[in-house]
């Protein structure tokens, strides 16, 4: 369905307008299907965000401030978010050795079997996509980073 029909209008006043539009739309429309599929692991995209990043990490520790470096919405509060997921056992925070200052967040391994659960779930969300070609895939990649840039 083209965003004219989704939003019951006809007329935008240019297409880089109805461009605006259509991506803050279908931002919109595709964070809410992942708020959906993470709601029954009491679960925000924010948190989800997080865990994903300390998965990365193989183990090792990260600080808080790298991983609001590294985070997809760089405006949450990345603290409150490990505190959450600090009282939800899934990651262990701690004094960081070579910095008092700092603070070291680590992946648990109840945070693993989560993310493991979790990818079952994204891959079914993944499969959304495969009506796409992976040529419109890539095209699709290229021209949002380009709108970015």
């Amino acid at each position: 369905m083209g965003i004219e029909s989704e939003l019951q209008q006809s007329n935008f006043v240019s297409e880089e307008a109805k461009a605006i539009v259509n991506v803050i739309f279908t931002g919109n429309w595709v964070a809410y299907q992942q708020q959906e599929l993470l709601k029954p692991y009491d679960l925000s995209m924010q948190q989800y965000n997080v865990l994903r990043i300390l998965r990365g990490q193989n183990g090792k520790p990260m600080t808080v401030l790298a991983i609001i470096e590294r985070m997809m919405d760089r405006t949450s509060n990345a603290s409150r978010l490990v505190d959450k997921l600090v009282e939800k056992k899934w990651v262990l925070r701690r004094e960081c050795p070579n910095d008092r200052r700092a603070v070291d967040v680590l992946i648990l391994p109840e945070g693993l079997a989560l993310l493991e659960q979790l990818d079952e779930v994204q891959n079914q969300w993944v499969n959304r996509f495969s009506h796409m070609s992976q040529d419109d895939l890539v095209k699709l990649n290229e021209l949002l980073d380009h709108f970015r840039n």
